[in-house]
C-alpha cells in the first residue's frame, strides 16, 4: 500500500491563489506544508516548481489533460 495521497480539493484566496489543499484522506494542509510533503514524495501527481521570483509552488505533473490541474480541482 502506498503512503502517497492525491490532492482532492483546493482552497483559494480572493486573488484566486491556492492557499490550502485537501488530500484524499481528508486532511487539509497549507501550501507550505504541501510543498514540503511533495518534496518528501508524500503527495502523488504533483511536483514543486520555482517561479521567477524564487517562490516555490505546487504544480500538477504534466499529462496532457487539464482536468486534473490544481486550478481545476473542486474548491472547499
Amino acid at each position: 500500500m502506498s503512503d502517497k495521497s492525491k490532492v482532492l480539493k483546493v482552497k483559494k484566496n480572493s486573488q484566486g491563489d491556492i492557499t490550502n489543499v485537501m488530500l484524499e484522506n481528508g486532511n487539509i494542509y497549507s501550501m507550505d506544508e504541501a510543498i514540503t510533503m511533495a518534496k518528501d514524495g508524500l503527495i502523488e501527481g504533483v511536483n514543486v516548481e520555482k517561479a521567477k521570483s524564487g517562490r516555490e509552488y505546487l504544480r500538477s505533473n504534466p499529462n496532457g489533460s487539464e482536468d486534473d490541474n490544481l486550478d481545476n480541482k473542486s474548491v472547499f
